[in-house]
């Protein structure tokens, strides 16, 4: 557009030139403007002047227009190549600050100094710091060009109605951003105006859903204030900083968790110990107790009473009649094969009417009640267990009889004191009871036929009111001086006959 002397006419207005692009300018000298245009923003423009009134050219005119398009594309290139440069700074100083994360893990310390460095570089900060957040009070942990009044005042806590910028982000604000007089109110504030020309504050949350845990600060001594691309890039900031947080907590966390699992582990190990010392306890008890009474003892902790002393007990002996005729006659692997059943029929029935086994050997058991650990009916117990032996061995004997093997069971029982305690050594030891009860138990055993089970007067006065008994009379026994009145537990259903069954008699 062509028009006259400039000194004829008003001037151009700004949303003259907006809205026409070009404009050609003549009279007593001729301008050409071209605008600098992105979409629709204008971004400057290229000014040609003559000093004589003569119009540009078409061929000019769209020459200007050319070169006003390369303008706009070498700006753009500009701005492209500053935001890429600018977008490689935040990633690199964000791995950095990832770097510093990982390479302390649990130590806050480092982290926020670099996050509060790398923040106020690329977001032009002069001076700034960082605050947690306990709920009730604010208190700085890093700061960076910050005067030392603020900071010793910071580092000791502060509440939220000495520092403007805490007062919106508690109330859930997204950011605080003050800039001039503003600032001069609180005693925060008071205190950075007295020591320097502090006049833009810009804050961000540390903050993980709606749980505030503090807030990092950037500052500027001119009032000028942030961008928007800047309050972004403090708040991914912020966002690293929770993460650390974060992390830190996690890890401590796992760290007393492990403490607490090693703390088990080394009770549990204890335990362990103590409880394979106590099932070794028990298991040389078992060799000789019923095995609730050798539990008994071990959970009282007791063993003293296991240490040699004096008693009154029951004692039962029981062996089969014709055994060694059948072990002199039958191979080893025979005889192995029946005294694997016979243990293991008989044995059981020590420990179901919790009697004290004192020998367990070759056809031979000697079981002894009322002692390591007393009961009251030792008599029945013993008798008890003899007349279930007798019918769990008469079983046995009846099977291998059919095989041609002629076996039969007896027993001998007897009440009285004796002397009893542990005998062997570390490795390898017992509890048996000595004294002439247990001698009389033998010679009974000895003396009785297949079937029988034959009971001294005492014990027979103890069972006589449970239990039917037959009276033999006196019996004289080998070893014993005086005759013993001796008394038989028959069969049920009456009285059996007996089959004589020729033996050696055991050794008490």
């Amino acid at each position: 557009m062509h028009v006259p002397d400039l000194k004829d006419e008003e001037p151009y207005r700004a949303g003259d030139l907006n809205r026409r692009g070009l404009v050609d300018l003549g009279g007593a000298r001729t301008a050409l403007i071209a605008s600098l245009r992105r979409d629709d923003a204008v971004l400057g423009f290229i000014i040609l002047y003559r000093q004589e009134v003569r119009p540009f050219s078409d061929k000019q005119i769209a020459l200007l227009q050319n070169f006003a398009a390369q303008a706009v594309i070498a700006m753009e290139n500009a701005r492209l190549i500053n935001e890429t440069r600018e977008a490689l700074e935040q990633q690199a100083a964000t791995a950095e600050v990832l770097q510093v994360i990982n390479s302390s893990p649990g130590d806050l310390v480092p982290v926020f100094d670099a996050i509060l460095q790398k923040a106020h570089t690329l977001c032009g900060a002069d001076h700034g710091s960082m605050s947690l957040y306990d709920g009730d009070r604010f208190r700085s942990i890093a700061s960076r060009n910050v005067p030392e009044p603020f900071a010793s005042w910071a580092q000791q806590g502060f509440d939220t109605k000495d520092a403007p910028l805490a007062r919106g982000l508690v109330a859930g604000d997204r950011f605080v951003h003050i800039h001039g007089s503003a600032l001069t109110e609180g005693s925060m504030n008071q205190i950075l105006d007295a020591v320097s020309s502090h006049r833009t504050a810009l804050a961000v949350p540390l903050r993980k859903g709606k749980a505030l845990f503090g807030m990092i600060v950037a500052g500027r001594f001119e009032v000028r204030p942030f961008t928007d691309k800047q309050i972004a890039l403090l708040e991914n900031f912020a966002a690293q900083a929770v993460i650390a947080m974060e992390n830190a907590r996690l890890l401590d966390e796992l760290r007393q968790r492990t403490e607490e699992v090693s703390e088990l582990n080394r009770g549990l190990e204890t335990r362990v110990a103590e409880q394979v010392d106590e099932l070794g306890r028990v298991g040389r008890l078992k060799r000789f107790l019923a095995p609730q009474l050798a539990e008994l003892i071990v959970s009282q902790g007791d063993e003293k009473i296991l240490e040699s002393h004096r008693r009154e007990i029951v004692v039962v002996f029981c062996d089969l009649r014709g055994y060694t005729a059948f072990t002199e006659t039958a191979e080893p692997e025979e005889v192995l094969d029946f005294l694997r059943e016979y243990h293991g029929a008989l044995g059981p029935l020590v420990a179901q009417f919790e009697g004290t086994l004192d020998q367990f050997s070759g056809d031979g058991i000697m079981v002894f009640f009322n002692d390591p650990v007393p009961c009251p009916d030792p008599a029945e117990r013993a008798v008890n267990m003899a007349v279930a032996m007798r019918e769990t061995a008469g079983t046995l004997i009846a099977a291998w009889r059919r095989r041609g093997r002629v076996l039969g069971f007896g027993a001998g029982i007897a009440q009285g004191y004796a002397t009893l305690g542990q005998i062997g050594f570390a490795d390898r030891s017992g509890y048996t009871a000595i004294g002439t009860v247990c001698n009389l138990a033998a010679r009974l055993c000895a003396e009785a036929k297949d079937g029988q089970i034959l009971i001294a007067q005492r014990v027979a006065v103890a069972i006589e009111e449970t239990r039917p008994l037959e009276e033999l009379g006196e019996l004289t026994l080998k070893g014993l001086t005086q005759p013993v009145v001796a008394f038989n537990v028959p069969l049920v259903g009456g009285q059996a006959a007996f089959r004589v069954i020729e033996e050696g008699a055991p050794s008490a």
